[in-house]
């Protein structure tokens, strides 16, 4: 009888604990400026999560700017893992940083909660290039290896990745071009600087007319654009893609975790969540838990792979 009152009185506790989750704001790091892309899809999910948590909860984003989104990561890692922590968590970007110089987290220092955003990489000219499709491209690249010079926002990241895993899977050589970020890689895409370039899908959407994108680097086609083939239909398996999601620090208890998750996937499933997202130009490739946490190790390796053979610095 004593054990069973012992064990009656735990259960009871930890489901108390449980419903008065949370009982202060939650809130989630942002390593990146306010008003780009990731913060804007941390704020929109912040938004919706506070609905599903219920009862009054408050989440609130903290914008922790700087080295590439490292001060933000890190400070996601190292919070305490009792659910008021949570971080906007980028892919590869997030794992390549620790490739490349010192950092204080790895792919195991957090727990992985929902990926919301999947804006896959593309292969892009100018719509004023002579090249009309990606076989013309890749032609022109084995028939004067290097000749082709291929536009990317920064080294170490998707567009790196992209470029990187286009050239194996092609056998093309091109040469590589970083610039200091997507608008200017776009701005000498257009301008006939590059020869072509490879971003995310959603950074060429407001140029249809400076543009001509010739392949999307995704398993299928865009809803966005449907009528742009994938790598894959046109003999080159190659995926690639910026990721945005929703992490926790590692050791997050397993309520919290699974109350996190079931809100999370609550807000994914709202219909006014998905309406506000696609007016973002956000595609949404929702993942939850164990599908997030593999993407975020087959990332990683990637990233691993990719610093052994050509390190980018």
């Amino acid at each position: 009888m004593k054990t069973s009152l012992t064990a009656l009185a735990l259960a009871l506790t930890a489901t108390a604990a449980f419903a008065e989750y949370p009982d202060k704001p939650v809130e989630v790091v942002v390593g990146y400026s306010a008003g780009g892309g990731t913060d804007v899809m941390a704020r929109t999910v912040a938004q919706f999560l506070e609905q599903e948590l219920g009862d009054g909860a408050s989440v609130v984003v903290k914008n922790m700017p700087g080295a590439g989104g490292q001060i933000g990561f890190t400070e996601v890692s190292e919070a305490a893992p009792d659910g008021y922590t949570l971080g906007s968590f980028n892919l590869p970007a997030a794992l390549a940083l620790t490739k490349d110089r010192a950092a204080d987290y790895d792919v195991d220092s957090f727990t992985y909660l929902a990926n919301f955003v999947e804006d896959p990489n593309t292969i892009t000219v100018a719509a004023t290039s002579p090249f009309q499709t990606l076989d013309e491209l890749i032609d022109a690249a084995e028939a004067d290896p290097g000749a082709i010079t291929l536009g990317l926002s920064s080294l170490g990241g998707n567009d790196h990745f992209a470029a990187n895993m286009m050239q194996d899977a092609s056998g093309a050589e091109f040469t590589l071009v970083p610039f200091k970020g997507a608008s200017n890689a776009r701005t000498a895409i257009m301008g006939g600087h590059v020869a072509a370039g490879t971003m995310t899908l959603g950074q060429t959407s407001n140029f249809p007319d400076e543009l001509r994108v010739l392949a999307v680097l995704a398993d299928e086609r865009s809803p966005f654009r449907p009528d742009v083939p994938t790598a894959k239909e046109l003999g080159y398996d190659v995926q690639m893609s910026s990721l945005r999601g929703i992490v926790a620090p590692a050791g997050l208890d397993d309520a919290t975790t699974d109350r996190l998750r079931a809100a999370l996937s609550a807000v994914n499933e709202n219909p006014d969540f998905q309406e506000m997202m696609a007016e973002q130009g956000n595609p949404i490739a929702f993942m939850v838990g164990d599908e997030f946490a593999a993407t975020s190790a087959k990332q990683d390796g990637i990233a691993t792979q990719i610093w052994a053979e050509t390190p980018w610095k």
